[in-house]
């Protein structure tokens, strides 16, 4: 409303993206993508609309206690779960809520597991452009980046690095990929 305000000329379309981190920068992406190829801001609007349901936000931490501190485990599940190197698995649902999906043993299984969802719900991911973040962690962001390529064909895959705010509930060791699926 206050943008609307300060420039009345101007056509201004919101929306909530439903998502954190380079899963919005991947909606900025896309939409900046469809004005490329001259699409009007309706079109690029309607574009997003259709889209946001297929947008996927998978991560997985390294540090279980950062979730811990931030209220999203028990502080008996992050002592039991660092002892026994147990790694979330989580995404983020259809209204934005971020949620446990599976638990792996290890560091490598939980990154597998991320690209194991993938491969089980991109569309056309060899024609899609793959984001992933990390939290200070670049060898597995690579490693994640070389198993996408291997297993679902991604051609484009962006590696950038966390920021501070999502970086603060989840620690160093966060790892999150970003791409257009079947369902969130």
């Amino acid at each position: 409303d206050e943008l609307c305000e300060k420039y009345p000329e101007r056509k201004i379309l919101t929306i909530d993206s439903l998502g954190a981190s380079l899963g919005e920068g991947l909606y900025v992406y896309l939409a900046a993508k469809k004005q490329q190829f001259g699409a009007t801001i309706e079109e690029t609007y309607d574009y997003l609309m259709q889209t946001r349901p297929h947008l996927c936000h998978w991560f997985t931490v390294n540090d279980l206690m950062h979730l811990k501190r931030g209220g999203r485990v028990s502080a008996t599940a992050a002592l039991l779960g660092t002892m026994l190197q147990i790694k979330p698995v989580m995404h983020m649902d259809d209204e934005g809520h971020l949620i446990p999906v599976s638990k792996a043993r290890g560091r490598k299984a939980s990154l597998q597991a991320l690209v194991q969802q993938m491969a089980e719900t991109a569309v056309e991911p060899e024609e899609q452009t793959v984001f992933i973040c990390h939290g200070d962690c670049i060898d597995d962001a690579e490693y994640t980046a070389s198993l996408i390529r291997e297993k679902t064909g991604a051609k484009t895959v962006i590696i950038n690095y966390v920021g501070p705010v999502i970086g603060a509930h989840t620690g160093p060791g966060v790892v999150s990929i970003f791409f257009l699926g079947t369902h969130r």
